[in-house]
């Protein structure tokens, strides 16, 4: 029985910083991802997007790895969020399931598909408690706006939490490739299904419509926002610009009344 553990250690690692340190065989490489092979049974799969996935590395193993690559992480986690599946290995049987998966082989192509979704679900599990803390917050200023008719929050940082949204979304679309199937899988029907299988037990699809759902629910509701605040600022400025014409008449009929 071997073991495949994800973990999320950063918010982006340097790629060709990491290439350059490790001196093991490179099985694949692009500017997003290195696929190592360390030993006949041993890989280690390290995404630009902060994800690091081991095959069958002890502890201490993983330990050192992590200290090699940790001067080239932006941002590094201590506290990691993680995925790990157990990977048996059965003669002529490839099955997925919530528990394990059953490979026939110890074949580099199925161990790298995966590693990629055990990864993948890690990634997808910090951007869930990203855009769930957001969407909390987001629902206390609407809350305010329903309660007291008025918004609780400023311009500036009105304008910085739509920012924030926006990387996030940029984050996903960019770094994630739960639609796409590796080019390893185009013409070889085994590695196909073995890739499908894992994202339909991953569930990999339905929690990315879900992140995504979640943020067009925070985007719908700060564009209201910004437009209740773009409204407020118009009304404010056409009260300054009736009273500074007031006021222009007011002197006007003075000047005429005095001199």
């Amino acid at each position: 029985m071997y073991n495949v553990v994800a973990y999320q250690v950063a918010d982006t690692i340097n790629i060709r910083q990491i290439r350059e340190q490790l001196h093991w065989q490179l099985l694949f490489q692009d500017s997003d991802e290195l696929y190592f092979k360390k030993s006949d049974d041993q890989y280690l799969y390290v995404f630009h997007y902060g994800m690091v996935s081991f095959f069958n590395l002890s502890p201490d193993e993983i330990e050192a790895v992590l200290k090699d690559i940790q001067p080239f992480c932006k941002n590094y986690i201590s506290e990691k969020n993680a995925e790990d599946i157990q990977v048996e290995i059965v003669s002529n049987i490839m099955t997925v399931t919530f528990e394990k998966v059953i490979l026939p082989e110890v074949n580099s192509e199925m161990i790298r598909l995966v590693m990629l979704n055990a990864s993948q679900s890690v990634a997808l599990n910090r951007y869930s408690e990203v855009t769930e803390d957001l969407l909390i917050e987001t629902n206390e200023h609407t809350l305010f706006l329903e309660q007291k008719g008025k918004l609780d929050i400023s311009g500036n940082k009105l304008k910085r939490f739509i920012g924030k949204i926006l990387n996030i979304k940029n984050k996903i679309s960019e770094n994630l490739y739960i639609f796409d199937s590796p080019d390893i899988t185009w013409e070889d029907e085994q590695l196909n299904k073995l890739n499908a299988d894992l994202k339909q037990t991953f569930d990999l699809k339905d929690r990315y419509h879900l992140i995504h759902d979640r943020i067009d629910i925070i985007k719908e509701n700060l564009e209201l926002f910004k437009d209740i605040m773009d409204h407020k600022e118009s009304s404010k400025l056409e009260w300054i610009i009736i009273i500074l014409i007031l006021v222009e008449v007011v002197d006007l009929f003075i000047a005429k009344l005095f001199f």
